[in-house]
């Protein structure tokens, strides 16, 4: 019986994973997509416009 006691937990945490994968993938999308996109969107803009304006280097500019 030393087999399940060493099997168990592996199994255990392979199921809660994938339950957290399928639970990421159902939440995706939905009627609240747009909404959300549009959120990250402005965010990004927002976050450019800021750095515009500090004058700051951007990602791979000196």
């Amino acid at each position: 019986m030393e087999y399940v006691s060493a099997l168990l937990p592996p199994v255990v945490m392979a199921a809660f994973f994938i339950a957290l994968v399928v639970t990421i993938v159902k939440s995706q999308g939905g009627p609240n997509k747009a909404k959300e996109d549009a959120f990250v969107d402005a965010a990004l803009a927002r976050a450019e416009v800021t750095r515009q304006a500090d004058g700051s280097a951007g990602p791979g500019r000196v």
